[in-house]
């Protein structure tokens, strides 16, 4: 018998209600928590897990997604990782439905990001500005026709294109070691170092789901130097602080879009980061740069559809794999958001951490050594 906790958009009253409920649900009685939503619950969900007192314990629970928004970004990236072909609407529902009947639970990267006040949230999908980020959210108007609102909105920004200027910085996975105070090396571990499974990566959801037991999770003592509110960044300087000398810094300053993506989609059916897989512990970094073409980026995004812009020898746009990142915008006036949730305008940095959350996929890159 597998114990569901079923939350839908329906059940939700108010902005953070979700977020306020997990944080404070009995997470013992249930053996995975089922969203029915767009990507917004989710983002309000896993943050509420991560606040938890317990958070090393909850956010191992399998979080599973059936899509019910406009975007189902999530849904569309594990429909993909299941290794079948591309759906949409009602047969990706009933993809993400078989998926978690099936029981079969993978880890997934989860990125910390750190805004201006000094507050920091947790991303599961992308981090977003410019172009994206306006679309994303001046498309709000057009919710009633569904998913076509970015299509629409996509056509209105192009129309008005808009050039931002900022810094951008990021820390490349082969440059990721650290020097602390005292001069020693310090290389952050994986998600598996912190924590001991029965499975390397994944299992059936049962009273002995590798993500969630009482008997399965065996908290090691480098837990004593976990932040209460999540995992610590190890990666990270404080904001008000340079980057270190091993991040690269990138030359251009004005950009069209910038855009950090940790899942294959960004959309049902925009196939951003084709090669992502659910815990590559990498977040894939996309800009483009000031001077592309109205038509250009229009045939890009066209070609994202498809997962082809990455070959589309476009000179203006550039994809990285990174580690961490920092984006310090010198524009007054911009949006920035968070698996589409708009967040404070300004400085921000995010790093990512490898295999923190636990989803129902039996995944085509992660075999189950069963």
């Amino acid at each position: 018998l597998i114990l569901l906790f079923f939350l839908s958009f329906n059940y939700i009253k108010r902005q953070n209600h979700a977020r306020e409920l997990v944080r404070d649900l009995n997470l013992a009685q249930w053996d995975t928590l089922v969203i029915m939503s767009g990507d917004g619950l989710l983002f309000e969900v896993i943050n509420g897990l991560l606040e938890r007192p317990d958070w090393w314990e909850a956010i191992r629970m399998p979080l599973a997604i059936l899509p019910g928004g406009s975007g189902n970004a999530l849904a569309a990236s594990v429909h993909h990782y299941s290794g079948s072909s591309p759906v949409s609407s009602e047969e990706l529902l009933v993809s993400c439905g078989f998926l978690l009947c099936k029981g079969l639970v993978s880890r997934m990267d989860l990125v910390s990001i750190h805004l201006s006040s000094g507050a920091r949230v947790f991303s599961f999908l992308s981090l977003a500005w410019g172009f994206v980020a306006d679309v994303d959210i001046e498309s709000e108007k057009y919710r009633h026709v569904g998913a076509a609102r970015f299509t629409v909105g996509t056509l209105v920004r192009l129309a008005c294109l808009r050039v931002y200027r900022g810094r951008l910085s990021y820390l490349l996975p082969s440059l990721d070691n650290r020097i602390d105070q005292n001069g020693v090396q310090n290389t952050p571990l994986p998600a598996s170092s912190l924590y001991s499974f029965p499975h390397e990566n994944c299992s059936p959801i049962s009273e002995h789901n590798s993500c969630h037991s009482n008997n399965s999770v065996k908290v090691t003592r480098r837990l004593a130097n976990l932040s209460p509110s999540g995992p610590v960044d190890s990666l990270l300087p404080p904001l008000d602080h340079p980057v270190p000398n091993n991040w690269v810094v990138v030359p251009q300053e004005e950009f069209v879009l910038m855009l950090a993506m940790y899942q294959s989609h960004l959309a049902e059916d925009l196939f951003a980061a084709p090669d992502s897989t659910l815990d590559d512990g990498l977040i894939h970094l996309f800009y483009v740069k000031a001077g592309i073409s109205r038509a250009a980026l229009l045939r890009l995004f066209l070609a994202m559809e498809k997962g082809a812009h990455l070959t589309s020898n476009c000179p203006h746009l550039v994809h990285v794999k990174v580690r961490a990142l920092r984006l310090e915008p010198q524009s007054p006036k911009g949006i920035i958001t968070v698996d589409g949730e708009v967040v404070e305008y300004g400085p921000v940095q995010a790093e990512v951490h490898r295999g923190l959350l636990c989803i129902p996929c039996p995944s085509r890159f992660i075999l189950n050594k069963d």
